[in-house]
């Protein structure tokens, strides 16, 4: 809250601080409109000043700088053609300037409307995020993580990109994953898949068990009384791991999602999958035979969960983000170090804007684990 105000205060200064442009165009316009021989008329011109000010500022603003202009017509009207005080050339500029500022003025006013409109989507869209989407705590037993959401820059629309963390008794279970489509749809979705994996994760079920257990809880929510058929519609790709405390080998089971990203001594290496399992949420659609591939994550290795967004982001040229070959050569050793030059890296191919939601989450292994 204090941020927002602090962003309130500085946008207020600014106009303030611009707001010195109009009226500076209405006594340089007056002035030289007063001098100028008599077959030289700049009045028209004193339009442009309340029409500049509706640019950045807002209706009080807007009509204050409406209302000097029209003020300095009349000061010209006055000063310049004292035999025929207001005549209809200036009754008609009069009357134009009063049209215009009032006509700018309902335009502030229904701007602002929608702005406060749009700053009330966007807050309740960010808090069921956050909701849906809690935040990773920065040690994880031997692990050390650091998360990051990136939201495509639309209007009122929240992504299906999920991910968490769950503790067992031997070691720590993540998921990252990405629902079909987007809205509030999605985001129920990714919650009722997020739910079902922390309440399941930390019992002592095997990965394949607890990924026909995920499998099974989205296809029992599409057949909920109420819902609408989206069979073969809605589904969600997802990366499942279990690291152990010790040891060095990960066991993960891949439904369709990109593959995790290995760096280890600045090569950076997808973990591919023999045999990669269908979507979760597919049903009858897909036979569940479901594979643990298993792979080695050392002390000094980084490894990063991530969503389509990043790979599917593309340049101004419709290239896509080659992920594995921007970060090879990377010595990042922290997670969080690791995750701001990806974010950077990534801004900067696309331009600064993003088509779709973004999340990665970087996790290394500290050299001891703990009793």
């Amino acid at each position: 809250m204090s941020q927002r105000l602090e962003e309130l205060r500085r946008s207020a200064r600014a106009g303030r601080a611009v707001v010195a442009v109009p009226i500076t165009l209405i006594v340089v316009v007056t002035v030289i409109d007063v001098l100028a021989p008599p077959h030289i008329h700049l009045g028209p011109l004193l339009v442009a000043a309340p029409a500049i000010t509706a640019i950045f500022g807002g209706p009080w603003m807007t009509g204050l700088v409406a209302g000097l202009s029209v003020l300095a017509q009349a000061v010209i009207a006055v000063l310049r053609d004292r035999d025929e005080l207001f005549s209809a050339n200036h009754q008609a500029q009069i009357a134009a300037l009063v049209l215009v500022g009032a006509s700018l003025v309902i335009f502030c006013v229904l701007r602002e409307h929608r702005a406060r409109e749009l700053t009330q989507v966007r807050y309740v869209s960010e808090t069921a995020q956050r909701v849906v989407l809690r935040p990773l705590p920065k040690q994880i037993g031997p692990l050390r993580v650091a998360s990051l959401y990136l939201a495509a820059e639309a209007e009122a629309q929240i992504g299906g990109d999920l991910y968490a963390v769950a503790r067992t008794t031997s070691g720590t279970r993540l998921i990252v994953g990405d629902v079909r489509g987007k809205g509030m749809t999605a985001v129920g979705d990714a919650a009722l898949l997020l739910g079902a994996f922390r309440g399941a994760a930390h019992r002592q079920a095997n990965m394949i068990e607890l990924v026909t257990y995920l499998d099974r809880s989205v296809c029992w929510d599409l057949a909920e009384p109420g819902e609408t058929d989206r069979s073969g519609e809605t589904f969600i790709t997802a990366t499942i791991l279990d690291i152990p405390d010790r040891g060095t080998r990960v066991d993960m089971i891949d439904c369709g999602h990109p593959p995790p990203v290995l760096l280890r001594d600045a090569r950076a290496t997808a973990i591919d999958t023999y045999q990669p399992a269908p979507p979760l949420g597919l049903g009858d659609l897909a036979h569940r035979r479901y594979h643990v591939d298993t792979f080695q994550f050392e002390v000094g290795d980084l490894l990063l969960l991530y969503t389509d967004g990043v790979i599917e982001a593309r340049d101004s040229t419709g290239a896509f983000y080659p992920l594995t070959e921007r970060i090879t050569g990377w010595t990042e050793a922290d997670p969080e170090a690791f995750l701001r030059r990806l974010r950077r890296d990534l801004l900067d191919h696309v331009g600064g804007r993003l088509g779709d939601d973004a999340a990665m989450i970087a996790i290394g292994r500290t050299p001891t684990s703990p009793a």
